[in-house]
């Protein structure tokens, strides 16, 4: 490992990622790695974050796009785009497009480079007619499972894409694979999920009671707030077992545009994600919404 570049919103995470490097290979490795402020809703900054790494190093062997929004409430960007789809899948292309050229540099020089998405089986409550046909019916309301579930098909989609239209496209030694890591015990899973004052969303995606304006977890889904942080806490596995198939998948993986669940083992994913059809809308939309929501400075490329 010669770097590792950690790109999060707030500090906190990477401090405490760097902590147990240094505790559990030594401070020599931790020194290693560089934290980089971005959020992925705001491509912009992604763009200019890839930029910095790009002239940082001359090459990058793995791409972990692991950053997401779970089961929250609805909100949009200040791009006004749902912020569910904006970080896990518009966000992730974004930031694999742009780095695209450092990663096709390094396995042109004969290395095998690979990029693990974070999906999840959870990608089954999409909604049933999703098309992904233009910016309105991705921001429209689909209750906290449909949210989710929505973002994490599309990485699953975008997954097959770019095996399809990049690897299988004369760049053999650039894998991609789409992972679900299981139920996992994170903050995401027990605080998150049922927090009553993370974020402020719009009022008109928040139907009004009492506490509307502090609303994110359990306040409009106050049953599966509790049941996620507390009722199924036992069964959960912890971040190293949860880790693996994304481990698999950056340095192990033969061939690309699979769907590794855990601990390591391809499947075949749903109907929807198996559409082709639905592979095209997404991505045509995810170039357009991309460019026009940036003035074509972030692009995605493939």
């Amino acid at each position: 490992m010669s770097k590792v570049y950690i790109i999060f919103t707030t500090k906190d995470v990477f401090d405490e990622a760097r902590r147990t490097v240094a505790d559990e290979l030594g401070q020599d490795k931790a020194d290693r790695m560089t934290w980089m402020q971005c959020d992925l809703s705001d491509w912009r900054r992604t763009k200019q974050v890839t930029e910095t790494i790009r002239h940082d190093t001359d090459r990058l062997d793995i791409l972990v796009n692991n950053n997401g929004r779970g089961f929250m409430a609805p909100a949009l960007t200040d791009y006004g785009v749902d912020r569910h789809m904006a970080v896990n899948h518009f966000g992730h292309a974004v930031l694999t497009s742009c780095l695209l050229p450092l990663l096709k540099q390094t396995a042109d020089q004969g290395n095998v480079v690979r990029i693990s998405n974070q999906s999840s089986n959870a990608r089954q409550g999409a909604p049933k007619d999703t098309q992904f046909a233009n910016l309105g019916e991705i921001n429209r309301d689909a209750g906290p499972n449909g949210q989710y579930g929505r973002s994490k098909l599309a990485s699953l989609l975008y997954t097959r894409y770019f095996d399809r239209n990049f690897t299988q496209n004369g760049h053999p030694n650039v894998l991609m694979n789409a992972t679900h890591p299981g139920f996992v015990r994170t903050k995401q899973s027990t605080k998150t999920s049922a927090s009553r004052k993370a974020l402020h969303p719009p009022p008109s995606l928040v139907p009004r009671c009492d506490r509307a304006e502090h609303c994110v977890g359990d306040c409009r889904y106050p049953i599966a707030g509790y049941a996620m942080s507390h009722v199924v806490d036992p069964f959960k596995k912890d971040h190293f077992e949860g880790a693996v198939p994304t481990v698999f998948a950056v340095t192990m993986a033969d061939a690309g545009g699979q769907y590794l669940c855990a601990p390591a083992t391809p499947e075949r994913a749903s109907e929807l994600a198996q559409s082709d059809e639905l592979m095209e809308n997404l991505m045509n939309l995810t170039r357009n919404v991309v460019s026009e929501k940036t003035g074509g400075e972030a692009v995605v490329a493939v």
